[in-house]
C-alpha cells in the first residue's frame, strides 16, 4: 500500500508494524468521528499511546493507528474528595505537573497521583487503565484501584461513563483490556494525599524481602523495589539485591539542596556496563544507591524515573554488533512464600539457557479484585526480567525458548506471567495463567463483534483459541 507508515515500540523494537493511517485526534467528538469513519470504512482501529508496549497490543498490521498522545487535556479537579478529570492521553510528567499546580485544601493538604509504573515515564494514562499497570507501592493492587470513573467510545461510537456502578461490566473489562473494548477518553482518577518520604537503602536477600509487608507498618513504609544481583557466575545471582524503600516521615525534602542522582547519561553508561561486566555493575549501582540512604522526596515525584529512548542503538553502535539487539521483557507473579525457590531454580535456568540478565527488579503487588482479566490474582511477588536479545533468527528463538521456560516454572509455583509483553507463550500456558483468557475472548466477541477494535496481539491469540 502506498502511504502506508510503519511504527514500532520503544523497548524492544521487536514489532515493526506496517500502519494505514496515523489519526491523532484531540477531544471527544474527534474520536467519535474517527469510530464512525472506521465503521463506514470496515476498517479496524489499534489504540496507541507512549508506544512503549511491545507485545503489539498497540498496532495492527495494515489497519488504522489511533494516536492518543494529543488528547491530553484537563478538566476538572475535586479538591475535597482528592479527584482530577483529565484526557486520557495525557503522559505521566503532565499529569503530575497538573496535580502539583492544583491549589491545597484550607488545611493544606495538596494531592499527588498514587502510583505510576516504573521504568518509563512517557507513558498515556489511557494507556496504563488499558495493561492495569502497577508501581512500587508496598500495600497497593493495581492501578484499577485508583480509578474512580472513565468515559468510554465504544465500536459504536457512542460515549459511556464507566464505573463501579455505571456500565460496570465494561468498567471491569476495558481496565486491563488492552484498547480491545474501545477508546478510554478520560479518567477520573484518585489521588492521595502528598506527603515527604525517606530513601532507606539496604542489602537484602529474598528472605529477607518477602517479610518486609509483615515486618514494616506499611501504612509509614509506603513505596520499596528490590533490584537483584545479575551476575551469573555469582553465587548472589537473583538472590542478593538492593532494597530501596521510602518511608514517610515530617520533614520535607529541601528544594534549595542537591540531591545525589542519576542522569540519562549515566544510565546508559550502566546499561553498556550491564553488557559487559555484570559483577561490577551491581558494585556500581548498589554503591549509588546506598549513597543516597537518607534522601528526602516528595510521595509522588519520586516515581519519576529516566528511560533513555532506544537506547540499544547507541550501544550497538559503541560495541560494533553485528545485528540489531536489545532487551526483552517478561514479568512473572509467584506467590511470596515460593519467591526464594522460583528465584533459585530460575537462576540454574538461566545459567543454562546462557542469556545474560542485563535488568531485573522485584515489586509487591496486593490481589486485584474488580477486573474481568485480573493479572493480579493474588497479593504476588512480581518478578521482572530484561534478557538481552538478538534480532536474529537464532536470538529471538533463543529468547522465546527461555522466557517459555520461566512461564513454566512460575506455573510449577501456582503463578503466572504478565499478558503482553509477547507473544511467545503456549496456548497452553495462556489458559494455565489466565484461566478467564476463553471467557474474555467471548466478551470481547459480544461487545465489538466486528473487531472494530485490534491489534496484532489480539489476532495471535483470538487465532490461538479459534476452535
Amino acid at each position: 500500500m502506498a502511504d502506508a507508515l510503519w511504527v514500532n515500540d520503544l523497548h524492544s523494537a521487536l514489532n515493526a508494524t506496517r500502519v494505514a493511517r496515523v489519526l491523532q485526534p484531540v477531544g471527544r467528538e474527534q474520536i467519535c468521528a474517527i469510530v464512525r469513519e472506521a465503521r463506514a470504512a470496515g476498517a479496524s482501529l489499534a489504540l496507541s499511546g507512549g508506544r512503549h508496549a511491545m507485545g503489539g497490543q498497540q498496532f495492527a498490521t495494515d489497519q488504522w493507528l489511533l494516536d492518543l498522545r494529543a488528547h491530553a487535556a484537563v478538566h476538572a479537579f475535586d479538591a475535597e474528595r482528592g479527584l482530577i478529570t483529565v484526557d486520557a492521553g495525557i503522559q505521566w510528567p503532565a499529569l503530575m505537573a497538573a496535580c502539583a499546580s492544583l491549589p491545597a485544601r484550607p488545611d493544606g493538604l495538596r494531592w499527588g497521583i498514587r502510583q505510576k509504573q516504573t521504568g518509563a515515564d512517557r507513558l498515556t494514562l489511557g494507556g496504563s487503565l488499558a495493561a492495569n499497570i502497577h508501581g512500587r507501592g508496598l500495600r497497593l493492587p493495581p492501578i484499577v484501584g485508583d480509578v474512580e470513573a472513565f468515559t468510554l467510545i465504544g465500536p459504536d461510537a457512542v460515549a459511556r461513563r464507566c464505573s463501579r456502578d455505571e456500565n460496570a461490566d465494561l468498567f471491569a473489562l476495558a481496565i486491563g483490556g488492552y484498547g480491545l473494548f474501545g477508546v478510554i477518553a478520560d479518567v477520573t482518577l484518585r489521588l492521595a494525599p502528598r506527603v515527604p518520604v525517606r530513601r532507606s537503602v539496604e542489602i537484602l536477600t529474598l528472605d529477607e524481602l518477602v517479610r518486609v509487608p509483615a515486618e514494616r507498618d506499611t501504612s509509614d513504609w509506603l513505596f520499596g523495589d528490590f533490584q537483584y544481583s545479575i551476575d551469573e557466575r555469582s553465587p548472589d545471582f537473583l538472590h542478593r539485591g538492593v532494597f530501596s524503600a521510602y518511608r514517610r516521615c515530617e520533614e520535607p525534602p529541601d528544594e534549595t539542596e542537591p540531591q545525589k542522582q542519576l542522569h540519562e547519561a549515566d544510565w546508559v553508561d550502566l546499561l553498556a556496563l550491564a553488557h559487559t561486566d555484570r559483577a561490577k555493575v551491581f558494585d556500581v549501582y548498589s554503591g549509588y544507591y546506598l549513597s543516597t540512604h537518607g534522601q528526602r522526596y516528595w510521595s509522588d515525584t519520586h516515581q519519576l524515573s529516566i528511560y533513555p529512548d532506544d537506547y540499544h542503538a547507541a550501544l550497538d553502535r559503541r560495541f560494533g554488533s553485528p545485528c540489531r539487539c536489545s532487551e526483552m521483557i517478561s514479568e512473572l507473579y509467584v506467590p511470596r512464600p515460593a519467591l526464594g525457590e522460583f528465584m533459585g531454580r530460575a537462576a540454574e535456568l538461566l545459567r543454562g539457557a546462557g542469556v545474560p540478565v542485563i535488568y531485573g527488579t522485584i515489586r509487591l503487588i496486593e490481589r486485584d479484585t474488580e477486573t474481568f482479566l485480573a493479572w493480579a490474582r493474588e497479593p504476588w511477588a512480581c518478578v521482572i526480567f530484561n534478557l538481552h536479545c538478538e534480532h536474529t533468527p537464532a536470538g529471538l528463538q533463543q529468547a522465546a525458548k527461555t522466557f517459555r521456560a520461566l512461564i513454566d516454572l512460575a506455573l510449577v509455583f501456582g503463578g503466572s506471567y504478565y499478558l503482553t509483553y509477547h507473544r511467545w507463550a503456549t496456548r497452553a500456558q495462556i489458559e494455565a495463567a489466565h484461566p478467564r483468557f476463553r471467557a474474555f475472548l467471548e466478551q470481547k466477541k459480544t461487545h465489538d463483534p466486528e473487531d472494530r477494535f485490534t491489534s496484532d496481539w489480539y489476532r495471535h491469540h483470538r487465532d490461538l483459541f479459534a476452535d
